[in-house]
């Protein structure tokens, strides 16, 4: 009998602790949408739109139990990919870059149709260090992967984590 009420009285519990999932996400909404976000950065590489875009997705679709909607999502991400820059980081004594640096800049713009106070539009930017020796074209799924992966975590901790 005891072992009963112990469980209803957890079972209670968990239920009063409102739309929080063990992800750190507290939000009553139920579903979100992603646009496409368009590369306006001044070096276009193809596909990098697309990628971003299903990065963004997947991670939210995984991290939460929300419902991926094309249209009239609760929550509603869209942008553009602003940045898109390969740069030399260190030098040789010979003068010559030894590191390179790729860095990706993304303009998001969210939109909260539950609390409209939380809608805002700000950069979220992150790079991946290789180098010089390297064509880009070598690293880019490791670099875009490492990129992805924190430009769209500090995406969803910025629109989804009470923190």
């Amino acid at each position: 009998m005891k072992k009963h009420i112990f469980y209803i009285l957890l079972i209670l519990s968990f239920q009063s602790c409102g739309f929080y999932s063990f992800t750190g996400v507290n939000t009553t909404a139920e579903t979100y949408q992603v646009n496409f976000f368009q590369n306006n950065a001044p070096i276009i590489e193809p596909g990098l739109d697309r990628d971003f875009t299903l990065a963004l997705q997947d991670l939210i679709l995984n991290q939460t139990n929300l419902d991926l909607v094309k249209t009239g999502g609760d929550l509603v991400y869209e942008g553009e990919i602003v940045e898109y820059r390969i740069s030399p980081m260190s030098a040789t004594a010979e003068q010559t870059a030894a590191q390179n640096r790729l860095s990706i800049g993304v303009m998001v713009r969210y939109f909260n149709t539950d609390d409209p106070e939380k809608d805002f539009e700000r950069r979220f930017s992150f790079f991946y260090d290789f180098p010089a020796t390297t064509q880009v074209q070598a690293i880019k799924e490791e670099a875009y992967q490492v990129i992805f992966e924190r430009i769209t975590q500090d995406i969803v901790n910025a629109t989804l984590a009470d923190w």
